[in-house]
């Protein structure tokens, strides 16, 4: 099976498909400045994005790795998160507490979903 990349660079492509399996990572793109709840509505927003280009939606999530700085930010994090999946759909999860690349990032989140 051939492997699909969208958006390849240097350094990643915007979303890896093998076997009809997707995986891709966000990032909050907006303002930086904003604090967790804008932060993960970006990321959110932008993973629906990436799932639309490859005829997918949200419900077709099998799991997502959040990383987030502090576990002080959970609370905000799991009200929106909640709130965005429709009931009965949410993927399988972990969250874990890291250092990211860029310090004003709050939170990253690396998806696997089922492409259609």
């Amino acid at each position: 099976m051939d492997i699909q990349r969208i958006n390849p660079d240097v350094r990643w492509s915007d979303v890896t498909v093998y076997n009809g399996i997707a995986h891709f990572v966000e990032v909050p793109e907006g303002d930086l400045s904003a604090g967790i709840s804008a932060q993960v509505q970006q990321v959110l927003a932008q993973a629906e994005e990436r799932l639309a280009s490859i005829n997918s939606d949200k419900t077709r999530i099998l799991s997502v790795t959040i990383y987030i700085t502090d576990f002080a930010n959970l609370a905000a994090l799991n009200e929106i998160w909640d709130a965005w999946f429709p009931a009965g759909t949410a993927p399988s999860r972990a969250c874990v507490k890291a250092e990211l690349a860029d310090p004003n990032y709050l939170v990253e989140m690396a998806f696997v979903a089922a492409a259609k």
